[in-house]
């Protein structure tokens, strides 16, 4: 009780002090004075009934099917680590989850289950609900929590995003093991981005399934950057790293803008990088097809005039 208590204190003077030293403080003052939570309280997330949930999970149909092969590959890692994985829609909801059957009673009594609400508002400081509220992916480890009943927890969040770049819910990995350190939280960290990462771009494959993808040299060479675009060289959707590399929002993409140059507006040796790689796969369709120009659009899965445009802009006689 005195480890609670002390908990408490911490967060209150934290909180109320001149400015936010941390994301994690920010997130406290956010509990206390928008959500006018208590750190002494002791409560579980708020839980739906199953009228709620099944709307939620209605709502999200295409995200819970694009993240359960994820969730399997993830759960094999770390499932008997002590681990348990939620899925998460944009308002904290949990939708989907894994973990060992061991451990499910303690889990559950955590409200680490489908139908309850981890956003901050329900739960206080905690990995899903900052994460949310943050947008970007975050690790609340241990008394980093904002309720004392939940100081015994540690999670690793990161929230995805749908084909617009928009939220659209979260992956976390929380656990209740005492040996949990830094360099653990770490590693589980990049483990749940990277599944993260690989949700959105099947939420992103799938939204524009037909068409085909480029990737977009970027700075920090993410191969989250991805254009989809149709056989007429125009860009159908972004992900939010190609919408930011190429300045690109939903108005532009529905006004209707070739890949080609949107792509030659990026300045710098990267553009140049795709030019010269856009110009390599044309040629090897063009001799691949003996030169025969119909041939090697149908290859590249584009029309004839589009190819004849595309050489004609790369100087490909």
């Amino acid at each position: 009780m005195h480890e609670y208590s002390a908990h408490a204190d911490q967060v209150y003077a934290s909180a109320q002090s001149a400015a936010a030293s941390s994301s994690v403080v920010a997130s406290w003052r956010r509990c206390m004075m928008m959500h006018r939570l208590a750190p002494e309280e002791k409560r579980l997330p708020v839980s739906l009934t199953g009228q709620e949930f099944a709307t939620a999970v209605e709502r999200s149909e295409r995200l819970i099917a694009e993240a359960s092969n994820e969730l399997d590959r993830l759960f094999l890692a770390v499932g008997k680590a002590g681990c348990c994985l939620l899925l998460t829609d944009r308002d904290g909801i949990a939708l989907d989850r894994r973990g060992a059957a061991g451990d499910d009673k303690e889990f559950r009594d955590l409200g680490l289950w489908t139908g309850s609400v981890w956003t901050e508002a329900s739960i206080g400081t905690n990995g899903i609900g900052t994460a949310l509220a943050d947008e970007r992916a975050v690790a609340i480890f241990r008394d980093q929590h904002f309720f004392c009943s939940n100081i015994d927890l540690s999670c690793t969040t990161a929230p995805i995003r749908d084909h617009r770049g928009q939220l659209a819910g979260a992956l976390d990995i929380s656990t209740r093991r005492d040996d949990v350190n830094d360099a653990t939280l770490a590693i589980l960290s990049q483990t749940v981005r990277d599944a993260a990462l690989r949700i959105e771009l099947n939420l992103f494959r799938s939204a524009f399934a037909g068409a085909r993808f480029v990737m977009v040299p970027t700075d920090t060479a993410s191969t989250s950057a991805l254009l989809a675009v149709d056989r007429n060289d125009l860009v159908l959707g972004a992900t939010k790293a190609a919408r930011l590399a190429l300045k690109l929002d939903d108005r532009r993409i529905a006004a209707g803008i070739p890949a080609c140059d949107v792509l030659s507006e990026q300045q710098g040796e990267a553009g140049e990088d795709l030019l010269e790689a856009e110009r390599a796969a044309l040629l090897r369709a063009l001799f691949r097809a003996n030169g025969n120009v119909s041939q090697a659009a149908l290859a590249l899965g584009m029309s004839r005039s589009t190819l004849h445009r595309k050489m004609n802009r790369l100087n490909l006689h």
